[in-house]
């Protein structure tokens, strides 16, 4: 599913979309009004205006004073019902409070908060993206409160979410009240992870003092007094012909523990599947404790680890310039 605004080749659509733009223009606050808002009858609501006809007609042709009066009441409850739907929604207030960042091909979630003005409940309230279903919001107890709405994401990058449907069928679902918000929601997606094998160890450089110590087989770092069960091809012979005590040697190897995910190591790959492979490597660091820096065409974020680190790289991979832009 797309989620970006894609009116080409669609004339009705793109008249509508500057219709609205004038209408209801972008805010990242927006007070419900007359001028938003619009309603229409439901399909049980031009059901239920039939019923009234059939009635009509059926007193009529028996003149049954009783049916006429049922008749006139059901008219007159269907005249009030759109005052009370219309009412449910105007004078709501709803603003953008935050996005979260997603993987492509997942759901990102925009947080809005609704209040209401005044003391009077609002209920049945259906906010979304269609066709998703959305969140449906009751403000009876409460005079505001906060909703995460989900959307599915398909492309990397900055994306631009459609405009939000919000609508209400309070209270007998007989008439519909709608509208079409732009609260200039703007969703950051990260490539989608792609497995590109075992993290590329052998790219880390020594780099001094910076590197992580091991014990290994590489320099002499000291003798130590020698101990039952050392290996014999560690015990400093030359020291014990001196005539000095028995001693073994101890080597130590300095190694980086810092990792590099380098774009040339995907050499031969497309961009997005770099990007994907680059992805799941920075996943695979981070729950593996393991530094790791990112070296990207134009961009180098030197190795560390932690939630910002992670969301720094992340956000250097879905930003990257897409191919041919």
């Amino acid at each position: 599913m797309s989620v970006t605004r894609n009116t080409a080749g669609n004339p009705f659509r793109a008249l509508a979309e500057r219709w609205l733009n004038r209408r209801a223009p972008r805010a990242r606050a927006i007070a419900l009004n007359h001028r938003r808002l619009f309603i229409l009858p439901t399909r049980a609501g031009l059901g239920f205006l039939l019923m009234i006809a059939l009635l009509w007609l059926l007193a009529t042709n028996y003149e049954n004073n009783l049916v006429f009066a049922l008749t006139f009441l059901l008219v007159s409850a269907f005249v009030i019902l759109p005052v009370h739907t219309f009412a449910n929604l105007t004078g709501l207030h709803l603003q953008l409070l935050g996005t979260r960042p997603a993987f492509a091909g997942d759901f990102t979630e925009a947080n809005i908060n609704v209040r209401r003005e005044g003391k009077r409940k609002r209920e049945w309230i259906q906010l979304g993206w269609p066709p998703e279903e959305g969140r449906y919001v009751d403000l009876c107890d409460q005079a505001g409160t906060d909703v995460c709405i989900a959307m599915p994401v398909v492309a990397r990058g900055r994306v631009q979410a459609p405009r939000l449907r919000i609508e209400s069928r309070f209270p007998l679902g007989l008439f519909c009240c709608w509208s079409w918000l732009d609260l200039d929601i703007e969703f950051l997606v990260y490539p989608r992870p792609v497995s590109a094998g075992p993290l590329p160890v052998g790219a880390a450089q020594s780099e001094g003092e910076s590197g992580e110590v091991r014990r290994g087989h590489d320099d002499l770092n000291a003798l130590k007094p020698y101990q039952p069960g050392d290996s014999l091809r560690h015990l400093a012979w030359k020291q014990y012909a001196a005539g000095r005590d028995l001693y073994s040697k101890e080597y130590e190897s300095r190694t980086d523990g810092r990792l590099w995910l380098d774009w040339e190591l995907l050499d031969g790959r497309d961009v997005e599947t770099r990007l994907s492979n680059l992805c799941h490597w920075v996943l695979q660091a981070e729950r593996q404790q393991l530094a790791y820096g990112l070296r990207l065409p134009g961009t180098r974020i030197a190795p560390a680890l932690g939630p910002k680190h992670q969301q720094q790289v992340l956000r250097a991979l879905a930003l990257f310039p897409k191919w041919g832009s």
